[in-house]
């Protein structure tokens, strides 16, 4: 009785077309990579901002909790799907306003739908020189949602929610929560200086569950003079932790001019650039070391590859360059810097080669032109076909769901210290888990700073086994736990490891929880997710 008038009053508030029942709010939002299942309540998708406080007050009063997404493109996360059974999906991808734009500091403030590809369109159409913090989740995503999951990428603002200046939201209660200087008179400070003054709040907002963030201003990175690749290969495994702390090196000496470089495995890279060999590998088995040597023969690919970018004027650029061709040499096989140009004369000298040789260099480049588009600040779908690689059904020009698309995905993405034991630690553990497990160990690792890597790893199966669902769940669980044993522990979870992190007695969560449930008593805003 509750819930059917509640809906009435959110039917009378925003239409009935913007209102979904049980059924139509499954079929809607009920898809998940991660093959996890949620009964849903029902779903509400507002088209004006201002509507989200009266929808909030409205579930408050009847005691029903919500669950705000900004597009749900949350891949292997939980896509659109909430921690917890019976809630209210608030779908917030409607909400595309681009609400203010300083076109001399960069500073953008935003409604959650907006999306890297809208963003990039904005930025394009108007000629304004900044570039757009990418990910590889596609240009569907959102930039609000990917902020407060503490997304990252490899621009030269790395650190997404680092990026956030200042941000607004409803309260379970429907009262509006504005960062500290903006609730003072001063929103032009509160947009340039991060910290405001007092105790910091705005981080209660960013994997928390305090309230529905609906305006987040974000700063974005000046489009520099200079944008220049390195890629390299490291031929012997062995060698991994020597190429570590060069890493470590050029990260700490170029601060702001290195943007994060990643480091990718055979298996991550093949996944990424060429089909799997479905007729090589036998049903329930993996790639075996002989064919994998095999197909890195074919396809040009060492055991780790490695891509880093440099952003800054010409002579910045060029110095660098000097200087990392000399720390990574040593270890390095074919390091090569890359430019814009540079990719567009290789286009040029391939048009003169024979056909059986340009055919498969006209694919790479184009891979590597994709890429570099990526790190310039232009969002695109390289990194997506990643997900249907064990799928092997993907038509390139269309718009990639990996949910709708029916793709198993589960992400396991620790921390791991830079330093070469740890490394070494790490990537002989995922490895032995993921064979006991008969899936194929895809491994990144990005740095965060000189410090620390982040590790994604995505576990990639078949949604439409239940055996395999259940394999692919049992491992990632084993990585969760023989993770934390060995010290690697997550920066992120999807919704199925919420309750893994509220058993966890420490004071830090003992005191997220107070504040929950002091802020939030009925378990309003996304129950159940990370506090």
């Amino acid at each position: 009785m509750k819930l059917e008038n509640a809906f009435r009053e959110w039917e009378a508030l925003l239409g009935r077309s913007q209102i979904f029942v049980r059924e139509a709010a499954q079929l809607d939002y009920g898809s998940c990579t991660t093959g996890i299942n949620r009964r849903l309540a029902g779903a509400l998708k507002p088209l004006e901002r201002d509507l989200v406080v009266p929808i909030v007050k409205i579930a408050a009063n009847y005691k029903i909790p919500l669950y705000p997404i900004s597009t749900g493109h949350n891949w292997g996360y939980g896509t659109s799907l909430p921690a917890v059974d019976n809630c209210i999906i608030l779908d917030l991808s409607e909400l595309r306003q681009v609400i203010d734009f300083d076109t001399h500091t960069g500073l953008v403030t935003v409604e959650p739908g907006v999306t890297q590809g809208q963003l990039a369109e904005f930025l394009h159409k108007e000629g304004y020189p900044f570039m757009v913090p990418v990910t590889g989740a596609g240009p569907t995503c959102s930039l609000l949602g990917n902020a407060l999951e503490r997304g990252y990428g490899i621009t030269p603002y790395t650190d997404h929610f680092g990026a956030v200046m200042a941000l607004q939201a409803v309260m379970p209660d429907g009262s509006v929560y504005q960062s500290a200087l903006t609730g003072m008179g001063g929103g032009h400070l509160d947009r340039a200086f991060k910290w405001g003054i007092g105790p910091y709040l705005d981080g209660l907002f960013s994997q928390g569950s305090v309230g529905v963030v609906t305006q987040m201003t974000i700063a974005l990175a000046r489009r520099p003079e200079a944008i220049r690749s390195f890629l390299f290969g490291l031929k012997c495994p062995k060698q991994l932790g020597d190429m570590v702390m060069r890493i470590h090196k050029i990260i700490a000496r170029y601060p702001g001019i290195v943007g994060g470089i990643n480091l990718m495995n055979a298996h991550r890279v093949l996944a990424m650039t060429t089909a799997y060999p479905r007729e090589r590998v036998a049903i329930g088995e993996v790639i075996s070391s002989e064919i994998l040597q095999k197909l890195c023969r074919e396809n040009f690919v060492l055991p780790w590859t490695g891509l880093g970018t440099l952003y800054g004027s010409k002579s910045v650029v060029k110095a660098a360059q000097r200087e990392i061709q000399s720390l990574l040499s040593p270890l390095a096989a074919r390091l090569v810097f890359v430019s814009e140009d540079r990719i567009q004369t290789l286009f040029r000298i391939g048009k003169l080669l024979p056909g059986r040789f340009r055919s498969g260099l006209e694919q790479k480049l184009r891979m590597l032109e994709r890429s570099f588009q990526l790190i310039a600040g232009y969002p695109n779908q390289t990194a997506l076909p990643l997900c249907y690689w064990l799928k092997g059904e993907l038509q390139c020009e269309a718009t990639l769901n990996p949910a709708r698309d029916g793709c198993g995905l589960i992400w396991y993405a620790p921390l791991v210290p830079m330093d070469q034991k740890n490394v070494a630690c790490y990537i002989q553990m995922v490895t032995t888990v993921m064979n006991k497990y008969k899936l194929e160990p895809l491994i990144t690792l990005t740095s965060l700073s000189d410090r620390c890597f982040d590790s994604t790893v995505p576990l990639l199966f078949d949604p439409d086994s239940e055996t395999a669902r259940r394999n692919a769940e049992n491992c990632y669980w084993e990585l969760l736990e023989e993770g934390k044993k060995q010290g690697f522990l997550p920066y992120r979870v999807g919704i199925q490891t919420m309750n893994w992190l509220s058993a966890n007695n420490s004071s830090c969560w003992q005191m997220a929880r107070k504040i929950k449930h002091s802020l939030d008593p009925d378990m309003i805003i996304a129950p159940g997710r990370y506090i």
